[in-house]
């Protein structure tokens, strides 16, 4: 058997998977975000430890006879989160988020320090990422910046918990922003911009290699036997590839949850900080992705849902199936960038639109308009990508829609696939990081899962869909100068 664990910013989830692919129990446990402040994200570290224990003891109460056979656990977790130790190794403050976006600030001050910034790490400074939260911290907060010996990422604190050993793993580490990820090792020229050394950092391991040693009082506590392996694990993307079995180069999912992502799989790293684009360390040695951002997918669809009166997400998309062609071809054009966008624009401050109204136009043009406009704004992100090989696994609560994935399939040009168990996510990448570090193969363990629908381009569809994309990206262009600054 093996443990993953996955902390997210909402949930923690344990799942149990055995050596033949069966999940034989998941226990999970809610976590709440403080907002103490505009713009603030917070977590006390200590929930995320209660959580835990939630978790072990209802696994504990179900599946008693599979937890004693655990013999390694894998960590995934919410990325870029900053925890803050003392040298003693008690926590200085509460964890800042990776949703949290006090630090734009010292993004600009981080980017001026290191010109390089893109180079080095693959990424652009944003205030999601950890290394901006630390230079915050320095100019607000200088006594506390000044006792801080150690700097871990929320799964790397339950780590430090679990075993008394601070270390992270390649993937979860490549999104702080002091990650030579190329190099896949701690850059000395990024963390002397923020006022640290590799003495804050915790020591680097693969994914799938062993990290620790789970404490013995806490398996006699959880009924596990002794000497189990903690695994180096993944941050919450590369985990969820893992469970899917993405992990050659081309390969790659779709994600339409609340904001929509674009992963694809490289065996180099490939930055692209010009368009927002993040480059990241895979899981797996020799391995990196790139991913794209878009920050309202199906949030957009929430937003419409309150905004045009319809009962929930699955009736606007059902109101937006019913257009003929005529009608989708004469249908409104959206703007999906509600919350401003990541990629390609990095525009903080692009707003969303509703464009080409007429007296004709009602709530099921509406709905097709939305629908249509995030799907554009993940075409604008996959152009930024080096192209898949092959399907784009599909994923995320607006994979439930059939229709949808079709309308995405199409304007995307690529074959979607719909697998079984994609909602098993982190947890489930995370217990297959155990089973690597346990001696297992990669062709073995990172299987794809089973299909369960497949949706094809049409071919006569590409024109119009073209047609309308061409205008859905003049508008942005020309209405740039417009947003406010």
């Amino acid at each position: 058997m093996y443990l993953g664990l996955d902390l997210g910013t909402s949930e923690l989830k344990a799942l149990l998977l055995a050596d033949d692919h069966r999940i034989v129990g998941v226990a999970r446990a809610p976590l709440t975000v403080s907002r103490p402040q505009a713009l603030w994200s917070e977590q006390d570290p200590a929930q995320w430890w209660d959580a835990l224990e939630t978790v072990m003891q209802a696994l504990r109460a179900a599946h008693a006879e599979a937890l004693a056979q655990v013999r390694a656990i894998g960590l995934s977790g919410q990325m870029h989160g900053a925890v803050l130790l003392d040298a003693a190794g008690e926590v200085l403050r509460p964890a800042i988020l990776w949703n949290d976006g006090r630090s734009a600030a010292q993004c600009d001050e981080l980017a001026a320090a290191v010109p390089r910034l893109g180079e080095i790490a693959g990424n652009l400074a944003m205030p999601g990422f950890t290394a901006p939260k630390l230079l915050w911290v320095r100019a607000h907060e200088p006594a506390l910046f000044a006792r801080t010996a150690h700097v871990l990422l929320p799964k790397d604190w339950l780590r430090w918990r679990l075993s008394g050993e601070m270390v992270s793993d390649m993937s979860d580490a490549a999104g702080t922003l002091w990650l030579d990820v190329g190099a896949r090792d701690w850059s000395d020229e990024l963390l002397a911009a923020t006022g640290l050394t590799r003495a804050h950092m915790p020591r680097l391991v693969e994914g799938s290699a062993v990290s620790a040693v789970l404490s013995p009082d806490l398996a006699a506590r959880w009924g596990l036997g002794p000497q189990v392996a903690i695994a180096g694990g993944a941050g919450d993307n590369a985990a969820s590839a893992i469970g899917m079995g993405l992990v050659a180069p081309g390969q790659g999912f779709v994600s339409l949850g609340t904001s929509g992502v674009i992963f694809v799989a490289t065996d180099r790293f490939a930055p692209n900080p010009a368009q927002a684009v993040h480059a990241f360390c895979h899981a797996l040695p020799g391995r990196w992705h790139q991913m794209s951002v878009m920050l309202s997918a199906a949030s957009a669809l929430s937003w419409a849902v309150r905004a045009f009166g319809f009962a929930d997400e699955a009736a606007l998309l059902v109101s937006a199936a019913g257009l003929d062609a005529p009608a989708r071809a004469a249908a409104p054009l959206f703007l999906p960038y509600l919350s401003g966008e990541r990629s390609p624009h990095n525009d903080a401050q692009a707003q969303g639109l509703l464009f080409g109204l007429t007296h004709a136009h009602g709530p099921a043009d509406i709905a097709y308009a939305v629908a249509e406009g995030v799907s554009f704004g993940l075409h604008d992100g996959l152009d930024t990508l080096q192209p898949p090989q092959g399907d784009l696994a599909l994923v995320g609560g607006g994979a439930r829609s059939a229709w949808w994935a079709q309308l995405l399939a199409d304007i995307l040009e690529v074959p979607l696939a719909l697998g079984e168990g994609g909602e098993a996510g982190g947890a489930l990448g995370a217990a297959r990081l155990a089973w690597l570090a346990d001696g297992g193969r990669v062709e073995a363990v990172c299987r794809a899962p089973e299909l369960r629908q497949r949706f094809v381009p049409e071919a006569a569809q590409l024109a119009g869909h073209r047609a309308r994309h061409a205008r859905f990206q003049a508008l942005y262009r020309a209405l740039r100068p417009c947003f406010p600054r």
